[in-house]
């Protein structure tokens, strides 16, 4: 069987370097926001070209203390509308509601996957102070349309990267634009992946930032001395000591999924199959590999019979969710119906760092014969 992903065998590389992370770590003696985790936000603040980068639990951690900081400083109110993609998984839409704002669905582009822009203008009201922009699959959604967007009617900007580890703007930049924030997840599937939950925000906005440094220790600066209602979130020693040793070999990686969809683009040769839409530009960096077919389930079952694991990446859009059927959010009616064709399409292919040609040869024979 050819798996989905062997993060066994993406691991093994890294084991004595973890070994030695490990030792060092003990042998230091401390273990909450040590000098691990102040090297990982060094390191990962330089490789997007930003000034700040900080530490969280998780990924989606980081998205909600990103809404909760922007409230501190008064440029979002507890009831305010956040545009958002309907077409996400689920942990997006839920950060907006743990901080007590209220997200606005709008629907995606069938090509990329990701918010529609065109799309946007109509969703939004008096009421709307922000967008959250998911770079789904890996791939980078349209944001200098955004951003227009955004400046014209005085919104901010948040994006998940939860996804999107190391995809290029321009050729040049990981961040979209300098006013913009934007969260990471290091759970151990994504493209830079520690062994446990992890997460960070990056933003050159100072003052956003030193909120939420103090937001993820239980709201203090100094010990014992609280200023704002936090949490506990940070950043835990020794995952950040393994993204130290995985950090610069983050493109290597991203380079060799980039390498597996070109072959899987070019040559996948089924009418009943769709694959994604890409420009071959560094914009994607390939977290998942997604086609799309009517008959999902057939063709999930075909491949495992022949030996190749896949994933569906999700089968429930957020909106048809039991969470979302009460009267309260009344969302199990709406009807979104590009994100539910995606949700029953959508079937994902093994991509990942360890994935040899040879298996890569296997996969597309086997999908043209079906």
């Amino acid at each position: 069987m050819i798996p989905f992903l062997d993060l066994k065998k993406i691991n093994e590389p890294y084991e004595t370097a973890f070994q030695e992370k490990m030792k060092a770590v003990l042998d230091n003696g401390w273990y909450i926001l040590g000098n691990e985790v102040k090297e990982f936000e060094t390191s990962f603040a330089n490789y997007c070209g930003t000034k700040h980068c900080i530490g969280t639990g998780n990924g989606f951690d980081a998205l909600v203390l990103i809404f909760k900081g922007y409230i501190q400083l008064g440029k979002l109110q507890k009831g305010d509308e956040v545009i958002v993609p309907a077409n996400t998984y689920i942990a997006s839409i839920l950060a907006i509601l743990q901080a007590d704002l209220i997200p606005i669905l709008v629907e995606p582009k069938l090509e990329t996957y990701n918010i529609n822009p065109d799309l946007i203008s109509e969703k939004i009201t008096s009421k709307t102070k922000a967008i959250l922009v998911v770079h789904l699959y890996g791939q980078l959604a349209e944001m200098s349309a955004i951003h227009e967007i955004a400046v014209a009617n005085y919104l901010l900007v948040i994006e998940d990267a939860a996804q999107a580890h190391g995809a290029i703007r321009n050729q040049k930049s990981r961040i979209s634009n300098q006013k913009s924030s934007v969260a990471y997840s290091f759970y151990p599937g994504k493209n830079l992946g520690t062994l446990g939950d992890a997460g960070a925000v990056i933003t050159n906005d100072s003052d956003l930032a030193e909120v939420i440094r103090s937001l993820r220790n239980y709201g203090s600066e100094t010990k014992y001395y609280n200023d704002y209602i936090g949490v506990n979130s940070r950043l835990d020693e020794l995952q950040a000591a393994f993204l130290n040793v995985k950090l610069p070999n983050l493109d290597t990686e991203n380079q060799w999924r980039r390498t597996i969809a070109r072959r899987y683009l070019s040559e996948i040769k089924n009418d009943k199959i769709i694959v994604p839409n890409w420009d071959l530009s560094n914009n994607h960096v390939f977290h998942l590999f997604v086609i799309r077919t009517q008959n999902r389930i057939d063709l999930q079952d075909y491949l495992h019979q022949n030996g190749i694991q896949t994933v569906i990446h999700y089968p429930v859009p957020p909106h048809k969710q039991k969470a979302f059927s009460s009267e309260a959010s009344g969302w199990n009616h709406l009807s979104f119906p590009i994100t539910e064709k995606i949700h029953n399409e959508v079937l994902s292919l093994p991509i990942s760092p360890v994935l040899t040609m040879d298996e890569v040869s296997y996969i597309v024979s086997v999908l043209n014969k079906y």
